[in-house]
């Protein structure tokens, strides 16, 4: 079924908010079928939205608003969606009780501005949203269905999970499986790889689509398959995808679409090991990957960002010698750095960088994306230098995915 999404708010429109709503509905919609065909943002301007609700109920069966939906002045989506749907606002006792059962819960008293949220527009389903206060609202018009539920992020996964994707599938059930298997692969640009395996992709079926998915140091190839016979459609993919490995060999680490701090951490738990971080360029980023999942305190001790020479020196043992010989961009300080946070904390892998992020402080000699990484598994070291780019945050990133692939390509001999 084809759907379209609606963000709401002008903080969304000037860079205040990001949106991340409207990516993670997108996810959890193709996972059941469902094409979204367009994404909008629009501000809170009530002809704006108006139109923005025609245009999109002409274009697709399914409408997905977030934003607006609040108690204060801003929040104008229900009083315009009222006027779009030919109804007015009511008062919901249900919905009353329900906000003050949840402010009960909290200790907290329901004021005048909170207790408006249990107006509701009368000709709608109203749907239990369970983690706020703002009033999820289901229309329908002419087979077709438009949804308006909170902004907040964590408000609507949660109303989206419990009952907007469940209502959906019932509603728009189609007997027809999708399938998706996914590769992450390193050592190619996008456009070397998409070169070299041009062969490969053509001889797809018709009903499988490629999708490339660049980031710094990593191409993830997405195949996605549609058809009404599940069982020929996974040996299709399952085809495809030994085809796709006898075409590149090592050069696919991972055949899952989960980030590397997470691909990372399963190896660590695997193999037993328990990782540390010394960071200077990257300024704690690679740490952030890791801790980011779940139950990573299972296997991560801990990270020093060593930025200034100081640091390196008083936490990690990097001698002073050796920072002045060879400059805190070097082989040997990060050697040293590897070397002094797995003996602080303990950790079987340690991570180590130094290097220039930019936009300033390179040289001749060591110009800006000069970067060393070490990686210590056990008694292994590897130092590796680089030559990255000139932008900063793209060093960062780059610097970041490197490490943790060699970790990754070290790990996997351990297990």
């Amino acid at each position: 079924m084809k759907t379209e999404i609606i963000t709401i708010g002008d903080e969304l429109l000037i860079g205040q908010v990001i949106d991340t709503n409207s990516a993670w509905m997108g996810q959890e919609l193709n996972k059941i079928g469902f094409d979204v065909v367009r994404k909008i943002t629009i501000g809170d301007d009530k002809q704006d939205l108006l139109a923005s609700f025609g245009a999109a109920l002409d274009r697709v069966d399914v409408v997905l608003v977030t934003g607006g939906i609040g108690p204060t002045k801003d929040d104008i989506t229900k009083k315009t969606l009222c006027e779009f749907f030919g109804t007015e606002l009511i008062f919901d006792e249900r919905e009353l009780r329900r906000i003050e059962d949840m402010f009960k819960h909290r200790s907290i008293k329901v004021n005048e501005l909170t207790r408006s949220q249990a107006y509701v527009p009368r000709d709608c389903e109203v749907i239990t949203n369970s983690a706020g206060t703002a009033p999820v609202t289901w229309f329908e018009r002419d087979g077709k269905v438009l949804v308006s539920m909170p902004g907040v992020p964590f408000e609507m996964k949660t109303v989206m999970k419990q009952e907007i994707l469940p209502r959906l599938q019932s509603r728009f059930a189609k007997d027809i499986h999708i399938q998706h298997r996914t590769f992450s692969v390193k050592n190619y640009s996008e456009s070397a790889l998409a070169a070299f395996i041009s062969e490969w992709e053509d001889a797809l079926p018709d009903f499988c689509r490629l999708a490339y998915l660049p980031s710094p140091g990593v191409v993830r190839l997405r195949i996605t398959g549609r058809l009404a016979d599940g069982d020929v459609l996974e040996a299709a993919l399952n085809k495809a995808a030994i085809d796709l490995r006898n075409l590149l060999g090592e050069a696919i680490f991972e055949d899952t679409d989960a980030p590397m701090g997470e691909f990372v951490g399963d190896l660590l738990r695997k193999s037993g090991l328990t990782l540390a971080t010394a960071e200077s360029c990257t300024g704690g980023y690679i740490a952030h990957q890791i801790t980011a999942v779940a139950g990573s305190s299972a296997y991560f001790r801990g990270g020093v960002v060593a930025y200034s020479n100081e640091m390196k020196q008083r936490v990690l043992g990097v001698k002073n010698s050796t920072l002045v010989t060879f400059g805190a961009v070097s082989e040997e300080v990060a050697r040293e750095m590897v070397e002094g946070v797995a003996g602080v904390t303990g950790a079987d892998v340690a991570i180590s960088t130094t290097g220039i992020a930019g936009p300033d402080g390179g040289t001749a000699e060591k110009p800006v994306g000069t970067v060393w990484i070490a990686v210590k598994v056990k008694e292994q070291i590897r130092v590796t230098g680089y030559r990255f780019g000139n932008q900063r945050e793209a060093n960062i990133q780059r610097t970041t995915s490197t490490a943790l692939l060699t970790v990754a390509e070290m790990l996997q001999k351990h297990i």
